[in-house]
């Protein structure tokens, strides 16, 4: 069956390696996308991670690789997959809004939404994988290097991004990211057979 799942959650949550070992237990049917993604617009973003860039620029950014991974999203589900992807709109509000902070004049988290939410999908299932930003920071540390997102201050703005999200989205689904790995892939893939996707 088709359908369309997110792994979302900070920076050092584990998402890329519950999408990647969710995607692989469900086997042939599903396909593993990420963002930002590999696309020309999307190395734009790489690109962006390492300049310093207007924040709202940056937020455009991250948009237009949605805006063309949404309609590579859409022709899988057509074609009968089960994207599961490592981030999706969820990720631009939490982080851009907490970026947009103090250039924004009024609520960013509420424009980044709403201009998101105008040409995005809405998943079958998004779970969000929580832990608090200081261990999320010691999990970060053991790869040895940090992005420009990954300070305490700022995945704590991040973090309740997130839980704001969740709390206007009844369709989001926490996950303590806390558990061993075996058991919070284990939650996912029992939360997508509960839904039938």
């Amino acid at each position: 069956m088709a359908g369309f799942v997110v792994i979302e959650g900070i920076d050092g949550c584990g998402k890329s390696t519950v999408a990647r070992l969710v995607a692989r237990r469900i086997g042939k049917r599903a396909v593993l996308t990420r963002e930002p993604t590999n696309s020309k617009i999307g190395r734009a973003v790489h690109r962006g991670d390492k300049a310093n860039i207007s924040p709202f620029t940056d937020a455009l950014l991250f948009m237009a690789d949605r805006s063309q991974h949404t309609l590579e999203i859409s022709r899988l589900i057509r074609k009968g997959k089960l994207v599961v992807s490592d981030r999706y709109y969820h990720s631009t509000v939490a982080y851009q809004a907490a970026n947009l902070r103090d250039a924004f004049p009024g609520d960013a988290f509420r424009w980044l939404l709403d201009s998101n939410l105008r040409f995005s999908l809405h998943p079958d299932l998004t779970v969000l994988l929580t832990l608090p930003p200081e261990l999320a920071l010691k999990r970060v540390a053991k790869r040895g290097k940090y992005s420009r997102f990954e300070k305490l201050e700022f995945l704590t703005r991040v973090h309740r991004n997130y839980l704001r999200l969740a709390k206007q989205d009844k369709s989001i689904v926490e996950v303590d990211a806390t558990q061993d790995l075996k058991s919070v892939v284990g939650q996912v893939l029992e939360l997508i057979l509960k839904r039938k996707i």
